[in-house]
């Protein structure tokens, strides 16, 4: 596909009034999420640590880790994908080399946090932020850090309640803005409408062209709620690119779990109903999803070069 990841995801968000997909953690859910007509997915930090670790997200995942998954994840798709950079696992130094890697892996962009060491699921207990000034040295390395300048940079803020609330919140994304990313994302503790309004009402004032992100978190009961978010409302406020952040593992941890105790409760039974389940669904053929067809069309075509070869005087 022409053009870079960070060129694609730009066009898409001039293309459209506001792009949704769910956060990944596989290139298996990747391929799903290009099959089924998403725009766009993300890697998710949370679901990656809770997938590939077994663990919360509480800054288990190193950078080393993180690029490769996200070089199986690009390699697999061509939908462009946005990957969680955490806080850049380090200072400026190593937060340009974070840039450096992930851009090496082909993913279209990258968030960035600005909270302190050790950086953890902005809904957990005991998030802090970094000084606002630490912050935009460590967004300016990743800002100096990319080769391609429609690599996407994400600075994210968890001031809302890792530092001094909302108003803060606003004034570090006004610093961010300034300095240059490309979206800014703003974590809130809940789904109460009033700050989400807030919030881009003041960043469209002083930044009217710059998208904002939004994360429809899996940490709040949005079916609890009287009159939950739509995803068109967010994207006339301006938040034009929203995540739901573990949408996608947690169906697949729901399908795994009633599996598995189906396993234990009835054996063989469980996987002839599986099977009825599936039968004529798009997951039915797991050699299709694996694209097992091309790879044997390639492999014969080596043989067929070899043989050919192997024949010439």
């Amino acid at each position: 596909m022409a053009g870079s990841a960070g060129r694609r995801f730009r066009e898409l968000l001039a293309r459209e009034p506001f792009l949704h997909t769910s956060g990944i953690h596989s290139p298996i859910e990747a391929k799903i999420a290009a099959a089924v007509g998403l725009h766009w997915a993300f890697m998710s930090g949370y679901s990656c640590s809770l997938a590939l670790l077994g663990r919360a997200d509480l800054g288990f995942s190193t950078m080393t880790e993180s690029t490769g998954w996200a070089l199986a994840i690009a390699r697999a798709v061509d939908i462009p994908i946005i990957a969680d950079g955490d806080d850049g696992y380090g200072g400026v130094l190593a937060t340009g080399r974070t840039v450096e890697e992930f851009e090496r892996a082909g993913v279209a962009g990258i968030t960035l946090e600005d909270q302190r060491f050790p950086k953890r699921c902005g809904h957990l207990p005991g998030t802090r932020c970094l000084p606002v000034g630490d912050a935009v040295q460590k967004l300016r390395a990743a800002l100096a850090a990319r080769s391609d300048g429609d690599f996407v940079i994400i600075a994210r803020t968890d001031a809302v309640v890792g530092g001094g609330g909302l108003d803060d919140a606003i004034e570090r994304a006004r610093r961010y803005a300034g300095e240059g990313a490309d979206l800014v994302w703003c974590e809130f503790p809940s789904p109460e409408r009033r700050p989400v309004e807030t919030f881009a009402q003041q960043m469209r004032a002083d930044f009217p062209d710059l998208p904002l992100f939004f994360n429809y978190s899996s940490s709040f009961a949005w079916a609890g709620e009287a009159a939950p978010w739509s995803f068109a409302e967010l994207g006339e406020l301006g938040y034009r690119a929203i995540v739901v952040g573990l949408g996608a593992i947690h169906a697949a941890m729901f399908a795994q779990w009633e599996f598995l105790r189906a396993l234990r409760e009835t054996g063989h039974e469980a996987q002839i109903a599986l099977e009825r389940r599936l039968a004529g669904h798009p997951t039915e053929d797991h050699h299709a999803l694996g694209d097992a067809e091309h790879y044997r069309q390639l492999e014969r075509g080596f043989r067929s070069e070899s043989a050919e070869a192997s024949s010439d005087p």
